[in-house]
């Protein structure tokens, strides 16, 4: 008197002493683990302790409407009797309040593990999924460093050659290629040391310019200006200007 349920593993079917009952009675195995059910549910309902007061075997075989049932339980282990009633062993074990209190709570702890599983495996599957977006922005950030890299800085336009002007060794397999009567170290420091009038980008082209000019003996750069002295042509003694005067 315990419930509308009983408990009945899910193994039952195989189980070596319902092979032996079914062997014994000559029957198919569903039919005794549908008997079992019987018995076990007619415990259940009449009997607080696992005893069935005033039953017998004969009684219990005409309920069910199997003749022989209950000695081939009794063979197993599975029932005894004193005669005046039928014991239903390690009924607290399997049966009963207690143990179908016990087994409530071993199916929430079953259920409460799986949910925690699946927790888990959905945490585990979060913390992948952000490690890959780290890896593929931490890969996009490498890739975009390597090509701005790679990418030419555009100089600002100057008249002067920058500081940081490199002669490289391609540019000098260039010039032993194609001036090779060309000081490239000398010219090289006179373009560092001129000033142009117009600002250039392009100081390698310039560069290859200037030492083309001087292999061709050709003026690299106009005549410099004559410095200030705050005179006038006219104050030059040796101009016509000057000597008419004398």
């Amino acid at each position: 008197m315990s419930g509308d349920w009983i408990k009945m593993r899910t193994d039952l079917l195989t189980d070596p002493r319902v092979v032996r009952i079914s062997s014994a009675l000559k029957a198919d195995r569903l039919r005794t683990v549908g008997a079992l059910h019987a018995v076990w549910s007619l415990f259940d309902t009449h009997s607080a302790d696992g005893t069935l007061e005033g039953y017998t075997y004969d009684v219990i075989d005409d309920l069910i409407g199997w003749p022989g049932f209950c000695k081939a339980l009794e063979k197993v282990g599975w029932v005894t009797t004193t005669g005046e009633s039928v014991v239903l062993p390690r009924f607290e074990e399997h049966n009963g309040r207690t143990a179908k209190r016990r087994a409530m709570e071993n199916d929430r702890k079953k259920r409460g593990r799986v949910s925690a599983d699946d927790a888990d495996e959905d945490s585990a599957g979060d913390a992948d999924t952000d490690a890959d977006k780290k890896r593929a922005r931490e890969e996009k950030r490498r890739e975009e460093r390597e090509k701005r890299a790679k990418t030419p800085k555009r100089r600002t336009a100057s008249k002067r050659c920058p500081p940081d002007f490199v002669v490289t060794d391609e540019m000098r397999a260039w010039a032993k290629a194609e001036v090779p009567g060309v000081n490239v170290e000398l010219e090289t420091a006179a373009l560092r040391d001129y000033e142009f009038k117009d600002a250039k980008t392009d100081w390698v082209g310039t560069w290859r310019n200037w030492l083309r000019r001087a292999s061709a003996g050709s003026p690299r750069r106009p005549a410099p200006r004559p410095a200030d002295t705050g005179f006038s042509e006219y104050s030059d003694p040796s101009s016509d200007i000057f000597a008419g005067a004398i």
